[in-house]
């Protein structure tokens, strides 16, 4: 094998290819080598919320492509992968599978290779690439790669040692990008996408904040502490990830950020130079949270479980937005008068019958939205020096 091969898949991982484009750079120097390839396809588990894997593929004459695969529920049983080569190569443990797709190749057994085979395909072998315990993120192992040919007589013995011989090159290269995808993903995952994005910057020091302006969104959900006494411990984390997901999604859709859930309530903040564009796209947010609630309160009740709705208060003011904790566990959040004060408002809203409330500060920062507001009348709170007058969406 030509060792500039392994040295170009190195140079591009650095350089930060992608996946797609180093696995069809290497298949096209290995076709430059005399290995006639006609597909190649490479497969690893993710460390992903909504993903369980991800495989890329090259076909000659085509090119690359990527494709993730949807996490499934564990009782679900994906058959495509377990009467997969790549599922009977992970189960026996060896090293690598080769099937001549010929008079002896016995059909019935991958249904993957019966259509390989009928397409002109000659011989298929695939490999496991182990990596150490200590270098793993989540279940994966490693990953697994398949290699085909079309070419009369199939592949020789001398081309699957070349094709050997690279395979930990290529793990090596897509073990960095995957890496740094797997950390990118778990950091936004627990962090949110703004803050992760300031703590893969460098911002990872404890003390370490910047003053900002920004909506402060408090929420919580109503009734949670009865629904609690009532239902089982599964019915309660589906209806916690149920309305979370309503909430989260109306508002990332709107540009707010969500910092952290705090037991069945949720910390969100909406930053923007132009403090006015903040609080429309924070109204914006919390009448789409009160459409997607409605219709998964339908949705919910026809199927006999409980519902409940949310109590939500939206400030604006002066913020710290950064690190505080110890100096090896540390939170990225925010601080300051302006989240006390939007939690002692969204105690309120059970006594005053109101879904969502917004503070004095609010209402006259919002500019022309202060039209979709209405005055709930002066009110003073626990912990804030003096009543102000609060207001809530508009019903009309």
């Amino acid at each position: 094998m030509n060792a500039n091969i392994g040295d170009w898949v190195v140079r591009a991982a650095l350089e930060g290819l992608s996946e797609v484009e180093i696995l069809t750079g290497l298949c096209e120097r290995l076709r430059a080598e005399t290995i006639p390839l006609v597909r190649a396809s490479i497969a690893h588990d993710l460390l992903d919320p909504t993903f369980d894997g991800r495989g890329v593929r090259w076909f000659r004459g085509q090119g690359g492509t990527e494709e993730a695969f949807i996490r499934a529920p564990d009782s679900v049983v994906n058959e495509n992968w377990t009467r997969s080569p790549f599922f009977a190569l992970v189960e026996s443990g060896e090293p690598r599978l080769r099937r001549h797709l010929d008079a002896r190749y016995r059909r019935g057994e991958f249904p993957m290779l019966d259509g390989f085979q009928d397409q002109g395909a000659t011989d298929y072998v695939a490999f496991a690439t182990i990596v150490g315990e200590s270098i793993r993120l989540g279940e994966s192992q490693g990953l697994v790669s398949s290699w085909m040919t079309d070419s009369p007589g199939g592949f020789s013995d001398t081309h699957v040692e070349w094709l050997a011989e690279v395979l930990p090159t290529l793990a090596l290269a897509f073990l960095l990008r995957t890496t740094n995808r797997i950390a990118r993903t778990a950091i936004t995952t627990y962090l949110g996408s703004d803050a992760a994005e300031r703590v893969l910057a460098g911002n990872i020091v404890r003390g370490r904040a910047a003053p900002i302006t920004a909506v402060v969104w408090y929420s919580d959900l109503v009734g949670f502490t009865r629904i609690t006494d009532t239902v089982s411990p599964d019915i309660l984390l589906a209806l916690l990830n149920d309305y979370a997901e309503a909430q989260v999604e109306a508002i990332e859709m709107n540009g707010g950020h969500v910092l952290k859930f705090i037991g069945d309530g949720i910390l969100a903040i909406f930053p923007d130079d132009d403090t006015r564009a903040a609080c429309m796209r924070a109204l914006d947010a919390a009448a789409d949270q009160n459409r997607r609630i409605a219709a998964l309160n339908e949705r919910r009740a026809a199927a006999s479980l409980p519902v409940t709705a949310t109590h939500l208060a939206l400030h604006v003011g002066e913020l710290l937005y950064g690190n505080v904790g110890s100096p090896r566990r540390l939170d990225f959040t925010v601080l300051g008068p302006a989240v006390n004060e939007a939690a002692r408002i969204e105690t309120l809203c059970g006594s005053l019958e109101q879904t969502v409330i917004v503070s004095t500060a609010f209402a006259e920062a919002s500019g022309e939205a202060r039209s979709r507001l209405v005055s709930l009348g002066r009110y003073a709170m626990k912990g804030v020096a003096r009543p102000q007058e609060l207001f809530t969406l508009d019903p009309g």
